[in-house]
């Protein structure tokens, strides 16, 4: 039987899902062609730094709430070494929230476009994180985060050997 999540997992599953919608517009672009005038993927590229804002604030929120329930020593080099998934997951959520604005992208120019690339580590270290920390006690809620996840993630790999095959073409 499942269990009933607690708040931090909605908490993480709404930051998850944010997150997912994020990378919709471009996968779904290159994926399904056809969906480029619909007004879904148009609604979230114009509201994408929103969209990945609510997902960093829910995965603070998230990694509060999770550190307040264990009560987590964080002097303890263990602590760090357990959580190491959604730890570097949270830095990558940092650093694209931080620069997800004009200004950095003037700033950087093309180096924003290769820092913002790190979203794609950060969604197989968020399937890790998911599958370790949920490990031999899965909510009802880790099989959507799952098939959500590894959805996006199984797109986003189809989007980057199509842009590859362009490419070599």
């Amino acid at each position: 039987m499942l269990d009933f999540p607690p708040y931090a997992n909605w908490a993480g599953f709404g930051s998850a899902l944010f997150y997912v919608a994020t990378l919709l517009p471009t996968i779904l672009r290159v994926v399904f062609p056809s969906t480029k005038t619909t007004s879904i993927p148009k609604f979230l590229l114009t509201q994408r730094r929103l969209i990945g804002l609510m997902a960093f604030l829910l995965s603070i929120v998230h990694g509060y709430w999770m550190a307040t329930k264990r009560e987590l020593d964080l002097l303890d080099s263990q602590t760090y070494w357990i959580y190491c998934q959604g730890i570097f997951t949270f830095l990558i959520f940092t650093i694209l929230a931080i620069t997800s604005n004009d200004w950095s992208v003037k700033k950087l120019k093309k180096n924003w476009k290769k820092l913002h690339q790190l979203t794609y580590l950060a969604m197989f270290l968020l399937i890790w994180h998911v599958i370790d920390k949920m490990w031999g006690h899965w909510t009802w809620l880790t099989p959507f985060a799952l098939l959500m996840i590894g959805s996006i993630t199984l797109l986003s790999l189809i989007r980057m050997m199509r842009a590859r095959s362009k490419l070599v073409k």
